[in-house]
Formats: C-alpha cells, structure tokens, sequence
C-alpha cells in the first residue's frame, strides 16, 4: 500500500525554516535541511520540498554551490544610512561613502568605465542641459565579500570635469564630490527619488540576484548653491543586500 503525502503546503515548510534561521537555531553557515529530510520530516513530494527550499533561496537567505548542501547565507546586509554618507563630514574629510555604509568589509570595484559623451535626451533632462551636451559618464560595479551588490553610473557636465581628476578613472580622496568642493562646485543639496522593480537580464547578470528578488533602483541629484545640477548618479542595488537608512528630523 503507498502511503500518502500529507497536505503540506511548501509556504509553510518555507515560513518554518525561515523561524529557525530569524531565531538563529540555524545561524549564518548552518547547512539547511535538504529534500529528502523535508520529504521524510513532512510527509510532502520532492516537488514540494525542491519549492519550500527556493523560497528561501529567492529571498536571499540561503545560498546553494553545485555539489555542496544548501547552507544559511552568511553575507550580513549592507546598512545605507543615506543622510550619513552623503555629508559633507564624509567627503569632505577625503572619506569614501562606502566608509558610512561598511566598517569592516572592504568593497571590491569589479568593472569601471570613464567616457565622454554627449548627453542624450533623457540624461539632459536630469542635468538639466541640452541634448547633446558634453558630460563625464562614469560607470562602475561593486561588490562586497564576492558577492555583486551595487552597479553605479554617474553623469557630470564636461565643461566642470574636463582636464579634472572626475574625469580619470581615479578621482582621489573623497571621491567626484570633494574634486567638484575643490572647483568651487560643491554640492549643497542632494535629492534622492528611490524606486523598486525586477531586475531586467543584465541586471540579473551583473548583481547575480536570485530568481523573484526586485532591485532598488535610486536616482541622486547633487545641486550646488546656484541650484545647478552638478551630477547624477542612478545606481541599482540588490535589494537583498541592502537596508535602506533616511533620519528625517522632526
């Protein structure tokens, strides 16, 4: 006589193991049951089991290598306190952003790329300038513990950054923001417009996001005193990796 599988849903297998990853019962490394323990522990089919383990998976919260037993993600999510690391104490003081967002993991650049270019139609209307008009475009990507977790482009008009350091591929201490501060540019206000959706296939790619996992995608635009637009920077982040900080005073 065939015994029969049990009315288990894979959502709820899922929301237990999450439980006991949340609780720390299964802590950064831990190896997590795998289909056949869920199958024999819950009565389920192997389709059910497969399911419930890529929930978890898919949000990020475990990690699977081919040929090795799916283990609790150890990566820590990256904490972004925007108010923080867009100060003037940051770049100013010749510090990276990144030293806001992380202290003790050192970020990786994977890829960059500086060009000038004319600004299309779109990009203009960020900047405020006409198409066509000369710019820097800097493109790079970063990730952190090998993980891809951030791809980033910005667009500053050339006729601030050309024959600058914003132009080269190092822009030195501080970064685009403490080289536009030393030509008399600084930026004094900065706006951010903060979007979620599904990555598209190269995203997918470049920031190698699990199946189901959306992006956060942020346009910042960086004014100086005059109200001109000096730079924008459209980045797209894992959302997996990242908490998003703002500290709005009362």
């Amino acid at each position: 006589m065939t015994s029969k599988k049990r009315d288990v849903g894979y959502e709820a297998i899922a929301d237990e193991l999450r439980a006991r990853i949340e609780s720390g019962e299964l802590p950064p490394g831990a190896k997590v049951p795998g289909e056949k323990e869920l199958m024999a522990q819950h009565g389920v089919s192997r389709d059910t089991a497969w399911k419930a383990l890529q929930v978890l998976r898919d949000e990020g919260l475990t990690h699977t290598s081919q040929g090795a037993p799916t283990k609790v993600r150890k990566f820590e999510r990256i904490r972004r306190p925007a108010n923080q690391r867009l100060s003037r104490e940051v770049w100013g003081a010749g510090r990276s952003m990144w030293s806001a967002d992380i202290v003790d993991k050192e970020p990786t650049l994977l890829d960059l790329r500086v060009e000038r270019v004319d600004a299309d139609e779109r990009v203009a209307a960020m900047l405020g300038v006409p198409q066509g008009t000369p710019i820097w475009r800097r493109r790079r990507r970063y990730a952190v513990e090998g993980k891809p977790v951030l791809k980033a482009t910005s667009y500053i008009p050339a006729d601030i950054a050309d024959g600058t350091e914003i132009a080269a591929e190092d822009t030195g201490r501080g970064g685009v923001y403490a080289r536009l501060e030393e030509l008399g540019h600084g930026p004094t206000l900065f706006r951010e417009e903060v979007r979620s959706r599904m990555p598209n296939k190269e995203e997918k790619e470049q920031l190698d996001i699990a199946r189901g996992t959306p992006v956060i995608e942020i346009h910042r635009f960086a004014a100086e005193e005059s109200g001109r637009i000096v730079e924008v920077n459209e980045m797209v982040l894992d959302s997996a990796s990242y908490v998003l900080e703002y500290v709005i005073p009362a």
